[in-house]
């Protein structure tokens, strides 16, 4: 199982979308999701305050603002793997 990362926040429509969106990938046990509210940590709101919701693999942003799932499979299979 891959673990991923959603930055996301309070009250984010787009944030609610994506993982969402993430549903079938979190089901079928091909990734796990942790969800770090940025407003709680002020490094974090300053990396990414107007970028939310961020999907990371390690350090590499999958996708930001949207589910790409193009992106996502290719994370999974291990292109372009992130460290």
């Amino acid at each position: 199982m891959r673990e991923l990362t959603l930055y996301t926040r309070q009250g984010c429509h787009l944030c609610e979308d994506l993982e969402r969106q993430l549903q079938p990938w979190l089901e079928s046990g091909r990734v796990g999701l942790r969800r770090v509210d940025i407003d709680a940590d002020p490094a974090l709101l300053e990396r990414f305050n107007a970028r939310v919701p961020v999907l990371m693999a390690g350090t590499r942003a999958i996708c930001e603002y949207y589910l790409d799932p193009v992106a996502l499979d290719a994370c999974l299979s291990g292109e372009g793997e992130a460290p």
